[in-house]
């Protein structure tokens, strides 16, 4: 039995404060959605927006029609007699999400008409999309509600509806209101008095329900749920896609077309498109949720996999961390050494495992590129070269111009010395190194991710943490600690410049 995916990211996803995505942006995530991750179907605008919606819908649906998705790319539209529709056929749509009303309250108080005059609104929207060639699925809004106090309401439109040319009746949480147990037996009570028909659940999350909800409706037989990337949405979301993967191919034993190795890539493209982070403990595709802390965790992976369950990070195309702070055991830190083939005796690295406990004490953040320096700092031994020092660095920034960095750099002992602008103080700096590096014809890191902490109720004097991520072969992160957030930066990228130069970073990358 097969689960599919309708992913409304680009629609619902776009009601998330504050998030506003571009019509290349838009084609580029549905490029993904469709071909890369493969979901069934895509939600990709809301007629009558604006120009820049309209715009988005055209290109997705335009190059949709040239790979053979244009029947899954759907746009949602509304009961409003020929608006709605002809501007989907403008844009060359051939899908309408038509939007209607799911309970009595939202037909009575809102459009302020009778079931009976909703009905016949539908049927005109319905047989107009007929004589334009588009394909009609239904929203009923409200619908949660609507079976909670008007369920004769819900049963009279299905009642109205069922002979119309509608292809999925799509039954949504709209204020996020289910528990587990309704989303069961209102969705068991719609297939057994309707089971000709084809039904999609819908899940918000404004009671951290969502995911619990959708495992429910399709327990209860629904074979169609809607997800976003990320849980985007607006006020708490709609359930995630990677929510719903899990559930349905670990809990429910049913089939997907997602392909699972995609999920992360993508999940990451619309963090970035959207601005919305990924909290790092987001199951499946936040940062931490693959790192083992503890170190009586790495231990047991390292007898039988005692610590594991069936969410292995390489179904996601993700990779297993284990973690270094005051938590770390010797386990830890060993998987960790192995990685960079580094290799310590028992009382040398007992010393390490001491050293590691005790920055994490003071929450320092340790990553794995740190390891090298720790030893080298304990041992006294030449575990890492510092190939390249930063000598001298000047920053200047003026009212209408651009930043300016002059630094002086030493390289295996020669110094060299560049100027640059740039946009900002450190990407001045960056661009001077860059320069010198050009000169050196020396391949250079691409910065990846850039997060700047302080302290919960930091003052002007408080340190500044700067972790950037660099890519270079491979992902790693450096961190800078100052009272100066440029000064953190330049600390953090003179960790990753001797970092790259290093034999473990080159046997590992």
């Amino acid at each position: 039995m097969t689960v599919t995916i309708m992913d409304t990211t680009l629609r619902d996803g776009e009601q998330t404060n504050g998030v506003s995505f571009t019509a290349a942006e838009k084609l580029s995530m549905a490029k993904l959605l469709l071909e890369d991750l493969r979901v069934d179907r895509i939600e990709v605008a809301s007629a009558r927006v604006s120009e820049g919606e309209f715009q988005g819908a055209e290109k997705i649906i335009s190059w949709a029609r040239e790979h053979g998705y244009e029947d899954r790319v759907e746009i949602l539209g509304f009961v409003d007699g020929k608006a709605s529709l002809d501007w989907i056929n403008n844009a060359g749509g051939k899908v309408i999400n038509l939007l209607t009303k799911g309970s009595l309250n939202h037909v009575t108080n809102q459009l302020r008409k009778t079931p009976e005059e909703h009905l016949a609104d539908i049927k005109k929207s319905i047989a107009y999309a007929q004589e334009l060639g588009i394909k009609v699925n239904m929203y009923m809004e409200d619908w949660s509600n609507g079976m909670r106090n008007s369920p004769d309401y819900v049963f009279q439109m299905l009642d109205g509806l069922k002979d119309e040319a509608i292809e999925h009746f799509m039954l949504p949480d709209t204020l996020g209101i289910l528990n587990h147990r309704e989303a069961y037996d209102f969705c068991n009570q719609i297939l057994e008095k309707y089971p000709r028909l084809t039904f999609d659940f819908h899940a918000h999350n404004d009671y951290d329900l969502a995911t619990a909800n959708t495992f429910e409706a399709l327990k209860a037989g629904v074979r169609c749920v809607h997800t976003t990337v990320n849980g985007l949405g607006e006020r708490a979301g709609n359930v995630p896609l990677s929510s719903v993967i899990g559930i349905v191919h670990d809990h429910l034993n049913l089939e997907m077309n997602v392909d699972e190795e995609q999920l992360y890539k993508v999940s990451k493209l619309v963090e970035s498109f959207s601005g919305i982070r990924i909290p790092q403990n987001k199951p499946i595709i936040g940062e931490h949720v693959f790192t083992q802390t503890a170190g009586i965790h790495a231990d047991g992976d390292s007898k039988r996999n005692l610590y594991f369950n069936d969410l292995m990070p390489e179904r996601f195309g993700r990779k297993r961390i284990y973690a270094l702070g005051k938590t770390s055991g010797k386990a830890n830190i060993q998987k960790n050494l192995e990685e960079l083939g580094i290799e310590l005796d028992s009382e040398d690295m007992k010393k390490v495992t001491e050293r590691v406990i005790e920055l994490g004490d003071k929450k320092e953040v340790v990553t794995p590129e740190d390891l090298p320096y720790i030893i080298s700092d304990i041992l006294k031994t030449e575990k890492v070269n510092q190939e390249i020092n930063i000598k001298n660095y000047s920053l200047s920034v003026a009212e209408g111009l651009k930043s300016v960095a002059t630094l002086s750099m030493e390289i295996s002992g020669k110094t060299y010395e560049e100027t640059a602008s740039g946009d900002g103080q450190y990407d001045a700096f960056m661009k001077a190194v860059w320069k010198i590096y050009d000169r050196l014809k020396k391949k250079h890191p691409v910065l990846v991710d850039y997060v700047v902490t302080i302290p919960p109720g930091g003052k002007t004097d408080a340190l500044v943490q700067s972790v950037i991520t660099w890519e270079y072969g491979k992902q790693f992160k450096t961190r800078g600690l100052d009272s100066d957030q440029n000064v953190a930066a330049i600390k953090a990228t003179i960790k990753m410049l001797n970092i790259i130069e290093s034999d473990e970073f080159k046997n590992y990358k």
